[in-house]
C-alpha cells in the first residue's frame, strides 16, 4: 500500500460527487420533458419516432401497462439479437468471415446483453463480426441501459406523485434518455477514446510482422463506440476477450479515469435527481452517503487484500512489499486494480482492467460482496438506485417496528403491499445465486467445468452466478462457461434477475403512485440524516451477510485461511 494509491480513492470519490448534482439536474429535466439545450437537435428526431410507431407522447401508462410494453420491447430485442449471432455468415460486415454462433451460447449472449448483464462466454474479437458488434451488441448496451433508467425514474414518479394512477410512459421515458442522455455523452466519450488511441474502424484485421519476423493479426475495428456505451451504460462486455485490460480498449490512464466515472455517473446521478422530483435533495444525497459509505469499506478491504504479497511468495524471497501483481496491469498497478474492480461490480458493469480470478482471497471475495449486495452500492444505471430503494422500504418498514408506528418515506405510508413487493424482489437474487450454485457444484455437467481445485474452484462457480443474477457479467476466468449447461443456466439467472426485480419494483411504483401525502409530525421518522444512513447501510449488510456468509465462508474466507497456512489452490 503506498500514499498515492490511497490518495487516488478519494479524489475518485470527489470526482463523482462533483459532477452528481449537474448530470441529476440534467436527468430530472430530460425525465420531466423540460426544454433542454439538446432539445432543437434532438426534439425532431423525438417526434420522428412517436409517429413512426403510433405513439401519443402525451398519455401516460398505469404500471401494469408500462411493465407490458418493458417486458415486450425486451423480449423483440431478444428475438433480434439471437437471430443476428444465428445468421451472422449471411450478414454484411463480416471482414473475417466468422461462422453463426452456437444455439447455446446465443441465447446466453442475447439474453445476456438484453438484461444489461453483457456475460461473455467468448472471445468478442473472434466470434462476433461488425455487424453484431455494432447492430446488436451496442445497440443493446443502449436499450438495456436506458430501460434501467427508465424503470428508476418511473419508481421515483411513484414517490413523487399523489392519488395518480400513472407513472409515465414507458416509450417516451426510453427515447428520451436514449436521444437526450446516452447518445450524446457516449459520442463524447467515443471521441476521446479515439484521441487517447482507441480504435474506431470497419477494416479487417491488421496483419504485422514482428521483430523476429513472424507474421501476427491484430484485431481492431469499431471499438471506441462500443467501449462508451459499455461504460457508461455499465454494460461491460468488452470489444475484445481482455476487456479494459486491453491496451486498444483502455489505452492510457486517462482512459482509465473516464472508464470509471463513466461506470458511475449515470447511478449516482439518480439519487440527486430523486431528490429534485421529490422535491428533497436531501433525501438523494442521504441515499448517496449510503452507497458511499459500503463502497469505500470494500475499495479499502480489495486495496488492503491486493497489497498483500502471497505467503508462498514471500518465502520465495519475493517482497512482501509488492503485493499482489498477478492478473494485473502493470501501467495501472494494484490500487487502480483494486479501485476498478470495486467500481465494476459495485455497479452492473462487469468491465475489468485486471483479472478477478487471480486477485487474493479476499481481494476477490471483494466484488462477490459487492454483487451478493444486489448492486445496490452506486448499481447499474438505474437498477442499482431503484434495488436500493427497496432496500429503504424494507429499512423504513424496520425502524417502523421499532418505535410501533406505521412506517413512512417522503410522506407515503409503507404498508404491507410494498414490503411484500419489495422482499419478493430481493429474495429472488440469492434464489438464482445460491440455488444455481448448488446444482452446478453437484452435477456433473456443472462439475466438469471447474478448472480448480478446493474452495477457489467452488469461489469460480458462486462468482459466475452471483454475476449472472446480480446482471454484472465479470467472471473468475478459471470457469469453462460456454458448455451448454452453462450457458443455459447462467441466461436463467440473468433473465430471473432482472425482470423479476423489475416486475415488483413496478407494483410498487405504482401503489405509492395512487397514495396521499401525509403531512410529517413530531413522530416522523427522518429519512435525510446519519442516522437513516446507518440504519440503510445495517439493512443492506445484514440482508446480504446473514443470506451469503455460508457461501462465503467455504469459498474465498477458506482459501484465505489455508492460503495462511501454506496451502494453494
Amino acid at each position: 500500500m503506498t500514499i498515492t494509491g490511497w490518495v487516488q480513492i478519494p479524489l475518485y470519490i470527489g470526482l463523482v460527487v462533483l459532477i452528481t448534482r449537474p448530470l441529476g439536474g440534467y436527468l430530472a429535466r430530460v425525465a420531466e420533458g423540460d426544454r433542454i439545450l439538446l432539445s432543437p437537435l434532438m426534439l425532431p428526431v423525438e417526434c420522428v419516432f412517436y409517429r413512426a410507431a403510433g405513439i401519443d407522447a402525451r398519455a401516460e401508462q398505469h404500471w401494469l401497462t408500462y411493465g407490458s410494453a418493458m417486458l415486450l420491447f425486451n423480449a423483440a430485442g431478444l428475438v433480434l439479437l439471437y437471430a443476428l449471432q444465428r445468421l451472422q455468415p449471411f450478414l454484411p460486415l463480416n471482414p473475417q468471415d466468422l461462422p453463426a454462433v452456437g444455439v447455446d451460447l446465443a441465447l446466453n449472449t442475447a439474453s445476456s446483453f438484453v438484461t444489461n448483464t453483457n456475460w461473455q462466454n467468448y472471445a468478442g474479437e473472434a466470434t462476433m463480426g461488425y455487424l453484431v458488434q455494432m447492430a446488436g451488441l451496442s445497440v443493446q448496451n443502449f436499450l438495456s441501459a436506458a430501460t434501467g433508467i427508465a424503470l428508476a425514474i418511473a419508481l421515483i414518479r411513484g414517490f413523487a406523485r399523489q392519488q395518480a394512477t400513472s407513472i409515465g410512459n414507458f416509450w417516451v421515458d426510453l427515447t428520451r434518455i436514449t436521444l437526450y442522455l446516452l447518445l450524446p455523452f457516449s459520442v463524447v466519450i467515443a471521441v476521446v477514446l479515439v484521441w487517447q488511441g482507441t480504435p474506431q474502424t470497419l477494416g479487417p484485421s491488421v496483419e504485422a510482422t514482428t521483430l523476429e519476423g513472424a507474421k501476427q493479426t491484430i484485431a481492431v475495428g469499431p471499438v471506441a463506440s462500443q467501449v462508451a456505451i459499455k461504460m457508461l451504460g455499465t454494460n461491460g462486455g468488452g470489444f475484445f476477450n481482455a476487456n479494459s485490460a486491453h491496451p486498444f480498449e483502455n489505452p492510457t490512464v486517462l482512459t482509465n479515469l473516464i472508464q470509471m466515472l463513466a461506470i458511475f455517473a449515470i447511478g449516482a446521478a439518480l439519487t440527486n435527481t430523486f431528490g429534485r422530483m421529490v422535491g428533497n435533495e436531501r433525501q438523494g444525497w442521504a441515499i448517496l452517503a449510503a452507497m458511499l459509505v459500503l463502497f469505500v469499506a470494500g475499495v479499502s478491504v480489495a486495496y488492503w487484500a491486493e497489497a498483500q504479497a502471497n505467503p508462498a511468495l514471500a518465502a520465495l524471497g519475493v517482497d512482501p512489499a509488492a503485493g499482489n501483481m498477478e492478473g494485473k496491469e502493470v501501467r495501472f498497478g494494484i490500487a487502480l486494480s483494486a479501485l476498478f474492480a470495486t467500481i465494476t461490480t459495485a455497479a452492473s458493469c462487469g468491465a475489468v482492467n485486471a483479472m478477478h480470478d487471480s486477485f487474493m482471497p479476499l481481494g476477490g471475495m471483494v466484488p462477490l460482496i459487492n454483487m451478493q449486495l444486489g448492486e445496490v452500492v452506486i448499481g447499474g444505471v438505474g437498477a442499482g438506485f431503484y434495488g436500493m430503494l427497496l432496500f429503504v422500504v424494507l429499512a423504513i418498514f424496520i425502524a417502523g417496528l421499532m418505535v410501533g408506528r406505521t412506517p413512512e418515506y417522503l410522506g407515503k405510508k409503507i404498508e404491507a403491499r410494498e414490503v411484500k413487493m419489495a422482499m419478493l424482489a430481493i429474495l429472488c437474487l440469492p434464489l438464482m445465486m445460491l440455488g444455481l450454485t448448488a446444482l452446478a457444484v453437484v452435477l456433473p455437467a456443472g462439475i466438469s467445468g471447474i478448472q480448480n481445485p478446493g474452495p477457489h474452484g467452488f469461489s469460480e462457480v458462486l462468482y459466475a452466478f452471483t454475476s449472472a443474477a446480480a446482471n454484472n457479467g465479470s467472471a473468475f476466468a478459471g470457469l469453462a462457461g460456454n458448455t451448454v449447461f452453462y450457458n443455459y443456466s447462467l441466461a436463467l439467472a440473468m433473465f430471473i434477475g432482472r425482470f423479476f426485480v423489475i416486475v415488483p419494483m413496478l407494483a410498487i411504483a405504482g401503489s405509492l403512485a395512487r397514495k396521499c401525502t401525509v403531512p410529517p409530525s413530531p413522530g416522523t421518522f427522518p429519512t435525510h440524516g446519519p442516522l437513516f444512513v446507518l440504519l440503510l447501510v445495517a439493512v443492506v449488510i445484514l440482508v446480504g451477510g446473514l443470506t451469503f456468509f455460508p457461501a462465503l465462508a467455504v469459498g474465498p474466507i477458506v482459501e484465505h485461511l489455508a492460503m495462511r497456512a501454506g496451502l494453494l489452490f
